[in-house]
């Protein structure tokens, strides 16, 4: 709801400039093998697609001035990013799977506008409803924390289980809102012995770990975590939420985490089903 009025409160910012001149929109076309790289002339501070099937990530915490677009099948959808300096980029997106270009190198001619005094008349488009699983009273929760809060005052089903050593460890289906990815974690130790953290990783997997040839392991770093634990102690039970960019996964993609002890051989590792 919130990135909603986002873009339509920029459009029509934009479009009560002085100027009429209307700019034609360029068409990015994306899909799930290949990551599509665009650079902007300036650093990028915000940027939403319309649609849950496009994912476009940007570092939030150190600003870079390039973003990684991907996409899975689905309708064409639009991709707003505004950089740093109020310079405002839009562009249509498309899925195709076969991309003649993965790079692109964007100057300031590039922009639709500033998004305080807008510069150009957009032609008149459909603005996507994004159609996710979003948490619930959404658009009270104002950051991180109260988000993560929310989601472990609303429980979801695990989707994933992994029992091992008196271990239990479970993960939620992934939960998208905005341009971000939530998952909440459960580990349980039903041992006699008090469990460390060293790491929990979670990756994004394409084959078969059989076939190492075709098998590839990329890491979702996190941007940020809610209540994770250092020690989970014998006999209890703890959940967590992990934060990551938003990303999404194809028809031969899933979900993996690694839970690693600290100072044992306790590892636990849990593949989406």
């Amino acid at each position: 709801m919130k990135k909603n009025i986002f873009l339509f409160g920029l459009l029509a910012t934009i479009s009560s400039g002085k100027a009429q001149i209307t700019k034609a929109i360029d068409t990015i076309f994306a899909n799930e093998q290949l990551t599509v790289s665009l650079f902007f002339p300036d650093p990028i501070r915000q940027g939403v697609t319309g649609s849950s099937n496009y994912a476009f990530s940007f570092n939030r915490e150190r600003a870079q001035y390039f973003g990684l677009l991907q996409a899975t099948p689905g309708d064409e959808s639009n991709l707003l990013v505004v950089t740093q300096d109020g310079g405002v980029y839009s562009y249509l997106l498309r899925y195709s799977q076969k991309l003649e270009k993965l790079n692109y190198f964007i100057d300031n001619s590039g922009s639709i506008g500033h998004e305080r005094t807008g510069a150009t008349t957009l032609p008149h488009q459909k603005m996507s409803t994004v159609d996710l699983d979003t948490i619930p009273n959404s658009d009270k929760a104002l950051d991180y924390p109260k988000l993560c809060a929310q989601l472990l005052r609303n429980p979801r089903p695990f989707d994933q289980i992994k029992y091992k050593d008196g271990l239990t460890i479970s993960m939620t289906k992934s939960i998208y809102y905005a341009n971000d990815v939530y998952v909440v974690f459960e580990i349980e130790n039903g041992s006699q012995i008090d469990f460390e953290i060293n790491t929990l990783n979670l990756y994004k997997v394409n084959g078969n770990n059989k076939r190492k040839s075709s098998y590839q392991e990329l890491l979702l770093s996190p941007i940020f975590q809610f209540q994770i634990p250092t020690v989970v102690p014998k006999g209890e039970q703890v959940q967590f939420v992990g934060v990551y960019p938003k990303f999404t996964l194809g028809a031969h993609e899933k979900l993996l985490v690694k839970l690693e002890e600290l100072n044992g051989s306790r590892d636990v590792v849990v593949q989406q089903r």
